[in-house]
């Protein structure tokens, strides 16, 4: 669903919350898939318990940090990789999630820029 471009009018508010919903559900679902690749990795790889691994991968995409050491080679290279995808993939979620209200407002700031002149 595209944004509305500077000269229209700015979106109705259920249609801008149906938005924001939609971007939220979108960045949920990106980090729900990273926590389920990252639980089963560190529970393949790492021999880490279910929990553990799950709690491992849930500090490590929210930039807490690692909670268990890695046994194995094999392993570091998966918790690096984890960790450098996981910094990225929880940027991004903030950015997908923030889109919509920043739109919003600097459309405003355009709609009221355009009725001025």
């Amino acid at each position: 669903m595209p944004y509305e471009p500077r000269d229209e009018p700015m979106l109705p508010r259920p249609q801008f919350y149906l938005r924001v919903a939609w971007h939220w559900l979108l960045a949920a679902v990106v980090l729900l898939v990273s926590l389920g690749g990252g639980t089963l990795g560190y529970h393949l790889l790492a021999g880490l318990s279910w929990i553990d691994a799950l709690m491992n991968s849930a500090m490590i995409l929210t930039g807490m940090g690692p909670i268990a050491a890695m046994p194995t080679d094999t392993a570091k290279l998966f918790a690096s990789a984890y960790a450098l995808y996981s910094g990225i993939v929880f940027i991004s979620s903030v950015g997908v999630m923030a889109a919509p209200v920043v739109h919003r407002i600097l459309h405003r700031f355009h709609v009221g820029a355009a009725d001025e002149s």
